[in-house]
């Protein structure tokens, strides 16, 4: 929360608190942003060149490995305070 007033609200109208590891998040994120500096330099490199390369999808598709189960555990935690 970034103030009291907004986490008073929060507990009045949802009844909850959300903790999150803001490490976790700054990791994520930092893998999220590799991610799409990797994929602008392969776009801008295949317009240059017309050329993709099969080691730079690998690479993406590796990123991407990494991103994907955080996301997905993220999510889950996300829709279990909906109930």
């Amino acid at each position: 929360m970034s103030s009291l007033s907004g986490f008073v609200r929060a507990m009045i109208f949802e009844g909850y608190i959300a903790q999150v590891n803001e490490n976790e998040l700054k990791e994520l994120t930092r893998i999220a942003n590799n991610v799409a500096n990797n994929i602008n330099q392969i776009a801008r490199r295949a317009n240059v060149t017309n050329k993709v390369y099969k080691e730079d999808i690998e690479e993406v598709e590796s990123l991407a490995g990494k991103i994907i189960d955080p996301l997905l555990f993220l999510q889950t935690k996300v829709l279990q305070l909906k109930h």
